[in-house]
C-alpha cells in the first residue's frame, strides 16, 4: 500500500523487522529485470536471505514474489515506470537515499540485481552500490548484460551499459556480470529453459557465497576475511564449481570454462578459495586444487584458502573462489570466454 507522503511501499510485515532477528543476507532486485530475477530466486529457495524488489513500475512491482517492495519516484513517475529516464530515477533514489540506506545497511551481504540498458536498473545498480560501499555491508552488484545484437542496434541501450559498467568499475569490490551472450551455448533450448538455467546458476552463486561466510569451517573464511580480501583486490568476480574428489584439478577448469559471468583477468590477480567436502578431503586434494588454480591464474600475487569437512565421506568437492584483479569490461566485441 502506498504512503501518501512518500515513495516507499512497505510490505505488510515491515513492522516485524525491528522485533525479529533480521537475516544477515539480502537480495535486492532493481528495475524490471532485477525484480524478475529475485522472483525466480525465491522460487528456487533462499532460506535465511531477505528479499526486496525496487522499481518505478508499481504494476510490475506488485507481481513480484518477494518479502519487501519499494516503489521509487511515486510523485515523479506515478508508478508507471521511468521510460528510460535515468536522471529522473537517480533523483528519485537520492530523495529516498537515507531510508534506503537504513533498510539495507543492517545486512552483512546484499546482492543487487539489475538488467543493464534500460533506465531504472542501469541507474540504480551503481547508486545502491555506491550507497553501501562506505558501510560495513558487502554490496555485490549483479548485472545482466544484454545480447550483443541489442547493443549493436540500440545506441541508447549501449550507452547506458557502457556508463553503468564504468561506474561499477570505479567503485571496485565484488561485481558479477552475467552475460546473455554466453547463453548462446544453449541456443537450441526453448527460451524459458535458457533463462531458468541462468537463474539456477545465479542461485548457486548466491548460495555458495552465503554458505562460505555463514557456516564455520576447519580453516575458516569468514566475513572479515572476505572484506579484507576485497579491499586489497580491486574489482573481483566469483567462481563456483563442483567435481568428483578424484579429479580436483577439474574444479578450476570447470569454474572457468562453464561460467556465465563475463570477466577478463589482469596480470597477477588474487584469489580467496574455499573448498567444501567430506571427511575424505585430504591435504593432497587441497594442494592439487591450489596448484591448478595458481597455474590457471598465472602466478597470482595472493592466494588464500579455507576448507570445510563434513563428518561423512563425500564424493563431490565444491569450490567457491573470489578472484580479484579484473580488466575493464569491453562491449565493442563479443565477450571473451575465460579458459
Amino acid at each position: 500500500m502506498n504512503r501518501p507522503d512518500g515513495d516507499m511501499v512497505p510490505s505488510p510485515d515491515d513492522a516485524l523487522l525491528d522485533v525479529a532477528r533480521p537475516s544477515p543476507f539480502a537480495v535486492v532486485g532493481l528495475g524490471g529485470a532485477g525484480s524478475d530475477a529475485v522472483h525466480d530466486l525465491v522460487g528456487l529457495g533462499l532460506p535465511g536471505v531477505r528479499t526486496f524488489a525496487v522499481n518505478t513500475d508499481a504494476r510490475h512491482l506488485n507481481q513480484v514474489r518477494t518479502e519487501e517492495r519499494i516503489l521509487l519516484g511515486q510523485r515523479r513517475f506515478r508508478g508507471a515506470g521511468s521510460g528510460g529516464n535515468r536522471s529522473g530515477v537517480l533523483e528519485a533514489a537520492t530523495e529516498s537515499g537515507e531510508e534506503l540506506a537504513r533498510r539495507l545497511s543492517k545486512f552483512e551481504i546484499v546482492f543487487l540485481l539489475a538488467g543493464l540498458g534500460g533506465g531504472t536498473g542501469s541507474a540504480l545498480l551503481p547508486f545502491f552500490t555506491a550507497m553501501l560501499r562506505p558501510t560495513e555491508t558487502v554490496a555485490v552488484p549483479v548485472a545482466f548484460l544484454p545480447f550483443q545484437v541489442e547493443l549493436e542496434m540500440n545506441p541508447d541501450r549501449r550507452e547506458n551499459v557502457v556508463q553503468t559498467l564504468a561506474e561499477l568499475q570505479s567503485l571496485g569490490g565484488l561485481v558479477l556480470i552475467l552475460a546473455n551472450e554466453k547463453l548462446r551455448r544453449f541456443e537450441t533450448l526453448p527460451l524459458p529453459r535458457i533463462f531458468h538455467l541462468r537463474s539456477t546458476y545465479l542461485h548457486s552463486l548466491v548460495e555458495s557465497l552465503v554458505d562460505m561466510v555463514e557456516n564455520p569451517s576447519q580453516l575458516n573464511v569468514d566475513l572479515a576475511s572476505l572484506k579484507a580480501h576485497l579491499r586489497d583486490s580491486g574489482v573481483s568476480t566469483l567462481l563456483r564449481s563442483e567435481h568428483h574428489i578424484s579429479e580436483p584439478e577439474h574444479l578450476v577448469q570447470q569454474a572457468l570454462a562453464e561460467t556465465m559471468l563475463d570477466f577478463e583477468l589482469a596480470a597477477a590477480p588474487s584469489a580467496l578459495v574455499h573448498l567444501d567436502g567430506g571427511s575424505n578431503l585430504t591435504l593432497r586434494t587441497l594442494d592439487r586444487v591450489l596448484r591448478s588454480l595458481r597455474g590457471r591464474l598465472g602466478e597470482p600475487r595472493r592466494l588464500l584458502f579455507g576448507t570445510r569437512m563434513h563428518p561423512e565421506r563425500r564424493d563431490v568437492v565444491r569450490m567457491t573462489a573470489v578472484v580479484g584483479g579484473l580488466k575493464p569490461w569491453r562491449i565493442t566485441e563479443r565477450p571473451p570466454v575465460p579458459v
